[in-house]
């Protein structure tokens, strides 16, 4: 008896293909967790980019893998690793691992440098004839860990016995040694500030530039304090360990003509810390660009990189760039350091309106939201406080940054890489495909990366974006520059959200004062209205006079003499409304964008600041550094303004019947 047609088998191209698979292959097809061609591919990508082939099919899938497929997955793995190398393979669900021993191991014998350095890790020793030390290896034919490992065990009298084990397992292993140290050194490591001080007779007498390879997460708490570490090198562990402890923003490593000087930024202000001498200039310069991966023999063009330290227990981020200059090559390092930021709008905003306003943009389904400042104005963590605020298992939310600064769990993040062509615009266009409700592209840059992100706006998703502008109403004229027609800016805009950070005035030692009323019409301030408010200066000690009076006890404990003791946020929040929007339409000027949205209750960045003056919680020095501009200041007053008379000295507007001026107290006034 004959089959029907649809009762009989034929070969397919598909089954050909699978029995061309390993055996795990042929178990993931048969299960139905992935399909032949997905199975090629995958394969094709875990070849060139090295990762894990469970991590790729995972993430092709987008679903876990069955642990029983796992298991098979990693069985055939080790398999495969003892026939290659030729030695046996360990797999610690089988075998048992001794915890103890191994520290002991790592502690005494192979130092966890060479472990990690090398992906290897000691097991146990044996007291045989000759004495062994058995020591798992991702790579047991590695002749330079070889090498190193005869060095380390010759001496003492050890032979050296090798397993291959995966990576996996050996990152498990490395990290529970790590975890166990941590539970010994509950205490973070304490900083001695006198090891901090570059000893650069030291350095002048003995120049070693160290090319060696280092671990990517040395710990500067201990690396400082190594006697045996080259003078370079532990100058640049000092540079960087001084700007973790004074809580910096970013390190200026910076020749000069006949020395180099080092500042840093610490509450956004430069201040001198270093002065080195001229010969350490190539090394020190070398030393920077190789523990930040750069190409030390490329001396004429920009370069960037990345270091990344452990701190007092917790990793931290520098963002290197090398610049050539006129006396050699100027290295600017950012530091990324999450453990610092505490992210939240109510953290953030201390104005309760203002507040009120981000939080009721931010909640919207749909729409553009555009926080502009410059560089190290806290926008990536204004950013960040929205999408903490936002993260909810039911809501999917996607980000585009280069670098990625924050790491919040919940959420999908994409680094830019130019090199393959993985630009904001097309990581943008992909995370359309992936259904997004919430989309945060780090910097908007282009028309492409405009348009594209409008155009989702438009289309029911909420995009988070950043702009390089001076305030709230110059992102309009922004977008229209890099060519977005005004009426998709007026469509999908529901805010622009203009922001500063603004040193905050020491509470311990900060001076009481009244200013004149010069001074307070200057910032369109009223004499008689603030004369119940008390202004405060910051008791700023001159450098060369802070030593000596730290030595007598005298010097302000919290700021140290500087006047000033972290920062406050400064913002100005443009909600776009009906009559904003028929201004864009029209392509209005910034200006008259501008008065109308303070006409609307929009309080600038001038306004905002002078009201944290008046709380005491800076100076009108910081608003005259940080905020004041005349154009401002003539919005709001043209804002004020009346129709009828103006005030010949500060602008603002007046009423027939007064007398003098509320604003300045000028008795005369024009039309």
């Amino acid at each position: 008896m004959t089959n029907s047609p649809s009762q009989r088998r034929v070969p397919s191209t598909a089954l050909i293909a699978a029995n061309n698979l390993s055996p795990f292959g042929n178990k993931l097809v048969r299960s139905g967790y992935v399909n032949v061609d997905q199975m090629q591919q995958a394969l094709v990508e875990s070849r060139k980019s090295g990762r894990p082939l469970t991590q790729v099919l995972e993430a092709l899938t987008g679903q876990q893998l069955p642990p029983d497929l796992v298991r098979q997955y990693k069985k055939q793995q080790l398999f495969e690793l003892k026939i290659l190398y030729g030695v046996d393979s360990l797999d610690p669900e089988i075998s048992e691992i001794a915890n103890d021993q191994v520290t002991e191991l790592i502690d005494t014998l192979i130092p966890i440098d060479i472990c990690r350095r090398y992906s290897l890790v000691p097991l146990s020793k044996s007291n045989n004839q000759p004495p062994s030390v058995l020591i798992a290896m991702v790579d047991p034919d590695n002749l330079a860990a070889q090498d190193d490992l005869n060095r380390v065990l010759r001496p003492q009298g050890f032979t050296m016995q090798r397993m291959v084990i995966t990576q996996e397992d050996f990152q498990q292993i490395i990290s529970k040694y790590l975890d166990e140290q941590v539970k010994r050194q509950p205490a973070p490591n304490k900083i001695n500030p006198e090891s901090l001080e570059i000893d650069i007779a030291q350095i002048e007498t003995t120049l070693e530039d160290a090319e060696d390879d280092e671990p990517s997460q040395e710990d500067l708490s201990k690396a400082i304090n190594e006697a045996d570490s080259a003078p370079i090198i532990k100058t640049v562990n000092q540079i960087l360990a001084k700007a973790l402890t004074e809580g910096v923003s970013d390190i200026h490593i910076e020749p000069q003509e006949e020395d180099m000087r080092v500042r840093m930024r610490k509450d956004g202000v430069l201040q001198e810390y270093y002065r080195l001498p001229k010969k350490i200039i190539p090394a020190l310069t070398s030393r920077f660009k190789i523990i930040s991966n750069l190409d030390i023999a490329e001396r004429r063009q920009a370069q960037d990189g990345r270091i990344r330290r452990v701190f007092q227990g917790r990793t931290v981020d520098f963002r290197v760039n090398s610049l050539p200059s006129r006396y050699g090559e100027k290295i600017v390092l950012r530091i990324l350091d999450n453990a610092s930021t505490q992210l939240g709008l109510d953290k953030l905003i201390t104005d309760p309106e203002t507040l009120k306003l981000v939080r009721e943009m931010a909640s919207r389904p749909f729409g553009l939201i555009l926080v502009t400042g410059p560089t190290g104005s806290g926008k990536s963590t204004t950013l960040y406080s929205i999408l903490a605020e936002r993260n909810e298992p039911g809501v999917n939310i996607s980000t585009a940054e280069d670098p990625i600064e924050y790491a919040l769990p919940g959420i999908t993040q994409c680094q830019v890489i130019r090199e393959k062509d993985l630009t904001f615009a097309n990581i943008l266009r992909a995370f359309l495909r992936q259904d997004p409700d919430i989309i945060l592209v780090g910097e908007t840059r282009d028309k492409e990366t405009a348009k594209t992100a409008i155009e989702a706006a438009l289309t029911g998703h909420l995009v988070l974006t950043t702009l390089h502008t001076n305030d709230a109403s110059g992102a309009i004229a922004r977008l229209d520059e890099m060519g977005v027609e005004p009426f998709m800016v007026s469509g999908a805009l529901l805010g622009v959200v203009a922001q500063r950070l603004m040193r905050r005035v020491c509470s311990e030692c900060r001076l009481a004062y009244q200013p004149e009323p010069e001074e307070l019409a200057r910032y369109g301030l009223s004499a008689s209205k603030e004369a119940h408010i008390t202004f405060y200066k910051a008791n700023t000690i001159p450098l060369e006079a802070r030593a000596e009076l730290k030595d007598k006890g005298e010097l302000c404990p919290k700021c140290g003499g500087v006047g000033y003791k972290g920062r406050c946020g400064v913002y100005e929040v443009l909600r776009v409304t009906e009559p904003l929007q028929m201004l864009i339409n029209q392509g209005a000027p910034t200006e008259r964008i501008k008065e109308t949205a303070v006409e609307e209750g929009m309080v600038t960045l001038l306004a905002y600041s002078l009201n944290l003056v008046r709380r005491g919680d800076t100076t009108l020095e910081e608003v005259e550094r940080v905020t004041y501009t005349d154009t401002g200041l003539e919005a709001e007053l043209k804002a004020k303004r009346k129709v009828g008379l103006t005030c010949k000295t500060c602008g603002a507007g007046l009423q027939q019947e007064w007398l003098e001026c509320p604003y300045c107290m000028t008795p005369r006034f024009t039309e």
